[in-house]
């Protein structure tokens, strides 16, 4: 197996991104929950967002110093808690936060369920940018809000954009007070560039609508792309912006259930913490504090190596799909670990399709239409495994198409 070697302080550390680790039994949602969703038992799957690489050491370092205390008490994050935070967003973002701008949630969709609840009515329209995370609308509708969509649009190469046009309309026809930005976007793998992100700003100011910027991807941006933080466009932003952030993408976190929800103006501060204490939640999990600092403060190496194994199974995926799959469509994503494919060329139905992935392939992926139906006939895919894994989808999936 590859290791990549890299130092971290004066200990030298060795990454095996290619280490083929064994997650069933562990109560993984991805490998354990099969059944649960009507998959065959042994399905392959590259569906569910978290990555199948084992996270910094350092992290895993601290969470054993932090359980051999033995006392997992109600906690608040402390000074150094702060301080990671805070210097992960200057350091990696360029963008200066304050610590009381930060509010701590047990996840992004917490928090964006959360906002809806803050910033609309029932029966109130929120915007959104389909084919989009599908908890968007989720929320939305579970809220007892109405989902009103600004399509994305392909060009003639298949990459996706905003239709600036339409996005206003939706806006000044639905009386839009809420619009829920998707930034990397997941699926289609957009970085939005600061003049398209500048352009949203400027409609959102002009007809008074707050933002919820989901930028839980904002470490995944590979070379040739740079992530813009929503708010640097216009300091006007943070008057109506909350800017969803976690570790729990770029160190494989999510378990450990903790977010960074960064809101500068304390009014919109004010009413997100008031939707927040409606649900009862209290307290974060301790040990997801624990992750959050040591992640920040000593696992840039690790994120380092990690965007570099990344970069290689996207051009392995590109170059495969170039050769045994000229017929599927694919652009290569700008950011995220996740790839948008387009199958619609085929001529399969989504039934079909369906049908050939997961009992033909043995592959259990995310179906397009599920991220809206601007989304039918494509297949969203996590490249965030060993290469190995990657060959072995790659292998079932010609079997099942062909």
């Amino acid at each position: 197996m590859k290791e990549q070697k890299v130092f971290s302080g004066d200990t030298e550390m060795y990454y095996d991104f290619d280490a083929v680790i064994k997650r069933q039994g562990t109560g993984s949602l991805k490998y354990d929950a099969a059944s649960l969703f009507g998959m065959p038992k042994n399905i392959l799957p590259l569906w569910v967002a978290d990555m199948d690489f084992e996270t910094a050491p350092e992290i895993t370092e601290a969470l054993k110093s932090r359980t051999a205390h033995g006392i997992y008490g109600y906690s608040i994050p402390d000074v150094g808690y702060h301080d990671a935070v805070i210097s992960w967003m200057k350091k990696e973002h360029s963008w200066e936060i304050k610590k009381d701008w930060i509010v701590r949630t047990p996840g992004v969709v917490f928090a964006i369920a959360a906002a809806v609840r803050a910033f609309t009515k029932p029966g109130d329209p929120v915007l959104i940018q389909p084919p989009v995370y599908y908890p968007f609308a989720d929320m939305i509708r579970s809220s007892r809000r109405k989902v009103i969509g600004n399509p994305l649009v392909q060009d003639q190469n298949g990459r996706y954009g905003m239709d600036f046009e339409d996005f206003e309309y939706k806006i000044k026809k639905n009386k839009i007070r809420l619009f829920i930005l998707c930034s990397p976007h997941n699926p289609v793998g957009r970085v939005w560039t600061e003049s398209e992100l500048k352009k949203v700003g400027e409609i959102c100011l002009k007809n008074h609508v707050t933002v919820v910027s989901d930028e839980i991807h904002f470490d995944f941006v590979y070379t040739g792309h740079q992530h813009t933080v929503f708010v640097k466009t216009d300091k006007a932003l943070e008057q109506c912006t909350v800017i969803c952030t976690a570790p729990s993408k770029t160190f494989n976190l999510a378990g450990l259930q903790v977010s960074n929800i960064i809101i500068p103006d304390p009014g919109l501060r004010k009413k997100f913490s008031e939707a927040i204490h409606e649900t009862g939640y209290d307290e974060t999990n301790t040990l997801g504090l624990v992750a959050c600092e040591a992640a920040y403060r000593y696992g840039r190496s690790w994120y380092r190596e990690l965007m570099k194994y990344l970069e290689g199974n996207l051009e392995f995926l590109q170059n495969t799909l170039e050769k045994d799959f000229p017929e599927i469509g694919f652009t290569k994503p700008e950011g995220t670990y996740l790839c948008w494919l387009d199958f619609r060329r085929l001529g399969y139905s989504e039934k079909e399709l369906e049908e050939r992935m997961v009992n033909k392939a043995g592959l259990w992926l995310d179906r397009g239409s599920l991220f809206g139906r601007e989304g039918k006939g494509f297949e969203r895919v996590n490249i965030a495994c060993p290469q190995s894994t990657l060959k072995k989808a790659l292998e079932k999936m010609k079997k099942g198409l062909r």
